[in-house]
This record gives C-alpha cells, sequence and structure tokens, in this order.
C-alpha cells in the first residue's frame, strides 16, 4: 500500500505514533478520512485524549500504514465548514459498518478535535 497523502481514501485506519514527554513513544489506532485530497483525523476523546493534547504541544508524530512509518505534522482545522466536511467523510466511510462509533466521531466533543495530516516525509528513525 502506498503511504502517501493520495492514497488516503485506500486506508481504513492509521496508527499514529506520538512522542510522549519522557522520549518513549505511544501508539494509537485512529480512522483517517480524506476530504479533498488531504487526510484527516480526530479524537475520538476529543480533548481528554493524551495523545491529542501531546499534539497540541508540537510532540513529534508518525503515521504508520501497512507497516510503513513517516513523520507527519497535525494541523488543527477550526474552519467549520470544513468540519462538517471531515464529518460527511467519517459517516461515507465507516457508517454503515460503525454506525455508533461514527455518531461518536462526529459529536461536537470529538468534531472539535479535527487535525489535517500535513508535511508527510520519511522518518528519520524508527523508534525503539
Amino acid at each position: 500500500m502506498d503511504m502517501d497523502l493520495d492514497s488516503v481514501s485506500e486506508w481504513t485506519e492509521i496508527v499514529l505514533w506520538v512522542r510522549r514527554e519522557t522520549g518513549g513513544w505511544s501508539a494509537r489506532t485512529v480512522w483517517v478520512v480524506a476530504v479533498d485530497g488531504e487526510a484527516y483525523v480526530r479524537s475520538a476523546f476529543g480533548r481528554r485524549s493524551a495523545w491529542y493534547r501531546q499534539v497540541l504541544r508540537d510532540a513529534e508524530t508518525e503515521v504508520e500504514v501497512a507497516g510503513i512509518r513517516r513523520s507527519v505534522t497535525l494541523r488543527p482545522v477550526d474552519d467549520p465548514d470544513l468540519v462538517q466536511r471531515v464529518s460527511g467523510a467519517y459517516r461515507a466511510k465507516y457508517g454503515l459498518s460503525w454506525p455508533g462509533p461514527v455518531e461518536s466521531m462526529n459529536a461536537y466533543e470529538a468534531a472539535a478535535t479535527t487535525m489535517r495530516l500535513a508535511d508527510l516525509r520519511e522518518a528519520a528513525q524508527l523508534p525503539a
């Protein structure tokens, strides 16, 4: 499977690796959707999620798809129209198979954590 943003519509989920303040890494499997050729993720637990708070503090972040890892920057989305379009992408991609979780992902608390994957690049090193 390709690991570039052009292939995001093929990805079912990604593993998001976030560097902790202690230097270790935490991994979280998250759903990913595409809108206008850009990839977006959300925190299912809203702002309470540790990985989300770490990313907001500019923690080093990587994504993994099919065993391939790349460094990435996550950029918060504050455009309400785009947040709604991302919600529609979650419904379209996951709604038939996972209607309850999709409702949670589109609720205000999770939708407020919408982030765009940007600057996908080769990872400098794999974490230990």
